[in-house]
């Protein structure tokens, strides 16, 4: 019985050859997704921003029929006239002025096909590679990364290479001068409009004396009082 009751106690305290097993879950490896970063520059605020302001120009123009009316020309007596016609007509039609002037330049470019192409080359080139870029970008050219600084160097030294050397400074300057000197003669054989500047003078005259008048108030408010005379003794 003694032996049975060992065997039994040994049987129980011996450890258990029955095998764990622990249950592994396959776990899929999270892969960080990459959010694509869009390195081209969106020129539409840009542009959007461009029309706007021209369009609120344009809209100040005068009417086109007054700068082609022959009842409103007559040659100018003296060169002082034609001086002060020419200031007067560059400050009432600066928008239609400026308008027609685009105007010449463009026809200009379209009548050189090569100048054209430099021109919105380099055009393009200021706006891709520095007005739109961030600064902490380098900008990779033939497999060579430039710095800001270097990008501008570079920008500025082929402006200057490509308007000296391949005529399209030249072509600007030449349709930009013929241009004034057309808007020129029109302002000088043109009657100004007398009534405008007129109007316009006085307003800007009541603004300055205006502004002195208060001006004026203010200092003398702020004056200690002047003390009074007093009388002379009699002798």
């Amino acid at each position: 019985m003694a032996t049975s009751k060992a065997k039994v106690k040994a049987k129980a305290t011996a450890p258990s050859r029955i095998h764990q097993y622990i249950p592994i879950t396959a776990t899929t490896p999270i892969i960080p997704q990459q959010i694509p970063v869009n390195n081209n520059p969106d020129l539409r605020p840009f542009f959007s921003r461009i029309t706007a302001t021209l369009r609120e120009s344009f809209a100040q123009r005068r009417p086109w029929f007054e700068i082609i009316d022959r009842s409103n020309f007559s040659r100018p007596e003296t060169f002082s006239e034609a001086v002060s016609r020419v200031r007067k007509n560059l400050s009432y039609f600066r928008v239609n002025y400026c308008a027609i002037l685009a105007v010449f330049v463009a026809l200009s470019l379209l009548s050189h096909p090569i100048s054209l192409f430099f021109f919105v080359g380099v055009v393009w080139a200021w706006l891709y590679l520095y007005l739109f870029r961030s600064p902490d970008q380098p900008v990779v050219l033939f497999e060579h990364n430039f710095s800001d600084r270097q990008a501008l160097g570079i920008l500025i030294l082929s402006t200057i290479l490509i308007v000296f050397l391949t005529g399209l400074g030249s072509l600007i300057m030449y349709s930009s001068l013929i241009g004034l000197g057309m808007l020129c003669i029109h302002g000088a054989f043109r009657i100004p409009q007398e009534v405008f500047v007129e109007d316009q003078q006085p307003d800007i005259a009541a603004g300055f004396l205006s502004f002195l008048t208060v001006t004026a108030a203010a200092a003398v408010a702020a004056a200690p009082p002047m003390p009074r005379a007093q009388p002379m003794p009699r002798v």
